[in-house]
């Protein structure tokens, strides 16, 4: 952090005194030690701060010829009372007049210490170091006999009259305060500047734009963003007015004046509109400034819009909880309390149900219920995607693990909702060889992403749904019961729409006034109701919601549209054994269509109809969730079918 200090030792033997007690530190050159010299007393101080010294020692004259000269903090290595006692003490062996030389910065009251010395003492001072050979050499035009006392400089000149002199040595506990303080003084420095700098990063980096005023109104701090919105540069702002700067942020100036702090103001610059919080700052009860903070609020509108975007799509958050689910039948009355209490666990839990039932609606609000609500809600429906798209869907991939793969990788599904819930739809549509994977997750509570060597741990709830019984599954081999024991741990059935009668109504007419808005609702008479409560409901309640839809648009109830006869609207379901026509009728379209041939054939089609658009076979085959050479084997079996 560049811990060094220089000192201006004024002869051989201060040096020699400071490197006995600083031996380590001025070989590793924490301390630069240079000795005075009269020719160049005016630039040792300048040649030691670039070295690197962050302060600077010195004494009598070399103090007073640095200090001012460099920029940074110099302190005085004081000649004391003791120092000055001890050196008169040696003089008076030479048995003649002493002459005390010292700089005006250092003060002795001989009269104070006469007894105490018991003989004449003349005290010289200087103020410039020129001034010291015209005091000591009118003694010796004058032809006295005197011994000169004194620092590095007037010795010096002593000696070169030949004058006995004695050097004013500094003390060891002179010498090792002035380190001391110089310690201080670096530590603080650096301290200061250390903070500052967090501080003045920690302002360009926020997003806010802050400005600062001092109780004049003169501008003491004015951060990047701030310079950026109102579009001024570091040096036509700092020290400046504010009004004469910045004229548009005068209920700054107003909140300095009335001393009343100011928040969401709205303030209309030039070609933005920004919200502003504006509060003075008081030390010690005095008001010494106003510090103002700012946003654009056309940038605040966009960010939110585009977090609350990255949100939804990604899955991340459970929008529906328990209050937004309608419920009158007894039935689905009972499964939303079993459902609170799941929600209140942290168990992993799978929900049975239909397709069309809600569960998704339901894994939402268990989230919302649980001690996780605050954390990621991550849904993928296993079905709607191939096995391979859905591997690195859920468990993420590092850079160059296939070819395709996002640069820089792409964190898993799995990955988003730490801390949170994953809800695994359709999780019986699961390949064998998939399941083995999800198994690892659960048990070990972490996730390796495809491509990489490195694990990572999870803290994740997982709720999983299914349209069809996994214990059968189980019984006929296609399910793991490992990892069907892992998953039923709790255990939520979803009843149909058919088996909650009393919610159809309540729904049908909840959804009319959904879809209606602000026209008015078509009657729902006797007639309907009894249809509606006579219908077995094969799509639960997203046909409920569709059949309401129509019903707004067309102002007509019909349902024969959802694969039922008007008759079988009014008597309800078939009972077994019954409509043996229409069984054989699907029973002579089963025998006369080839359904492989109809999906090659819609297979055909579409990557006919992607190729069209000029997509390559790579985009093609990463689109499709196929290997290229699979993709070659369609197109070419394509050219076969159009040859026949």
């Amino acid at each position: 952090m560049g811990r060094k200090i220089g000192i201006i030792a004024n002869n051989q033997e201060l040096k020699d005194l400071i490197i006995k007690f600083y031996e380590q530190q001025v070989e590793d050159g924490s301390i630069i030690i240079e000795i005075l010299d009269p020719e160049n007393i005016d630039g040792q101080g300048i040649m030691l701060e670039k070295k690197g010294a962050r302060a600077i020692i010195a004494r009598s004259g070399g103090y007073s010829h640095t200090v001012g000269r460099v920029g940074v903090p110099v302190i005085q290595l004081k000649i004391s009372t003791l120092d000055i006692l001890h050196a008169i003490k040696t003089a008076k062996k030479y048995k003649k007049e002493i002459v005390l030389v010292l700089s005006h910065m250092e003060s002795f009251d001989v009269s104070e210490w006469g007894d105490l010395i018991n003989c004449g003492v003349i005290i010289e001072e200087f103020d410039h170091q020129n001034k010291i050979e015209g005091i000591i050499s009118s003694y010796v035009f004058d032809k006295r006999d005197v011994v000169i006392v004194g620092g590095g400089i007037p010795c010096s000149i002593a000696q070169n009259y030949n004058l006995n002199y004695v050097h004013i040595a500094a003390s060891d506990d002179s010498v090792q305060d002035a380190v001391s303080r110089a310690w201080e003084i670096v530590d603080s420095l650096y301290d200061q500047k250390y903070k500052n700098e967090i501080l003045n990063t920690t302002l360009d980096g926020v997003h806010d734009a802050v400005v600062a005023v001092d109780s004049c109104g003169s501008i003491i701090l004015c951060n990047e963003r701030a310079r950026e919105l109102l579009k001024k540069d570091r040096h036509d702002v700092l020290g400046h007015s504010l009004t004469a700067v910045f004229p548009e942020l005068s209920l700054v100036m107003e909140v300095l004046c009335r001393k009343e702090n100011r928040y969401n103001e709205i303030i209309h610059l030039k070609k933005v509109v920004v919200t502003a919080n504006i509060s003075m700052l008081d030390i010690e009860g005095q008001t010494v400034g106003v510090i103002c903070s700012f946003q654009d609020i056309t940038k605040l509108q966009n960010l939110e819009k585009k977090i609350r975007y990255e949100l939804n799509k990604k899955g991340l958050v459970a929008k529906f909880k328990f209050t937004d689910i309608i419920a009158s039948d007894r039935n689905m009355k009972e499964t939303l309390a079993k459902a609170v209490k799941i929600g209140m666990s942290d168990s992993t839990s799978i929900i049975y149900g239909e397709s069309g039932t809600g569960k998704e609606m339901i894994a939402q609000s268990i989230h919302n219920i649980s001690d996780r609500r605050d954390e990621p809600f991550v849904a993928v429906n296993c079905a709607a995607l191939t096995e391979s798209l859905l591997e690195s869907e859920l468990f993420g991939y590092e850079e160059g693990a296939f070819t395709g793969a996002r640069k820089g990788g792409k964190p898993g599904l799995f990955e988003l909702a730490h801390g949170g819930t994953i809800f695994l739809d359709e999780i019986n549509s699961v390949s064998l060889n998939l399941q083995s994977k999800l198994l690892r997750v659960l048990e070990e509570k972490e996730v390796m992403r495809i491509g990489s060597d490195y694990v990572i741990p999870l803290d994740v709830r997982i709720l999983a749904a299914a349209n069809e019984s996994l214990k059968d599954k189980v019984n006929d081999g296609s399910f793991r019961s490992d990892l069907f024991y892992r998953l039923n741990i709790l255990e939520l059935h979803i009843p149909p729409l058919r088996d909650r009668k009393k919610d159809i109504i309540t729904l049908f007419i909840h959804y009319l006034k959904e879809y209606a808005k602000e026209q008015d609702i078509p009657e729902v008479g006797t007639e309907l109701e009894k249809r509606l409560l006579q219908y077995s409901w094969p799509g639960n309640v997203r046909e409920l919601k569709n059949i309401a839809k129509r019903f707004i648009i067309f102002g007509e109830f019909d349902l024969e549209s959802e694969g039922l006869t008007r008759d079988d609207a009014v008597t309800g379901d078939s009972e077994p054994g019954k409509d043996e026509p229409r069984d054989s009728c699907h029973q002579d379209v089963g025998a006369i269509l080839d359904l492989k041939e109809i999906d090659r054939y819609v297979e055909q089609k579409v990557i006919n109809m992607l190729e069209e658009q000029g997509m390559s076979k790579n985009q093609i085959s990463r689109m499709l969730g196929i290997s290229r050479s699979s993709l070659w084997n369609k197109i070419n079996s394509g050219k076969d079918m159009s040859k026949k």
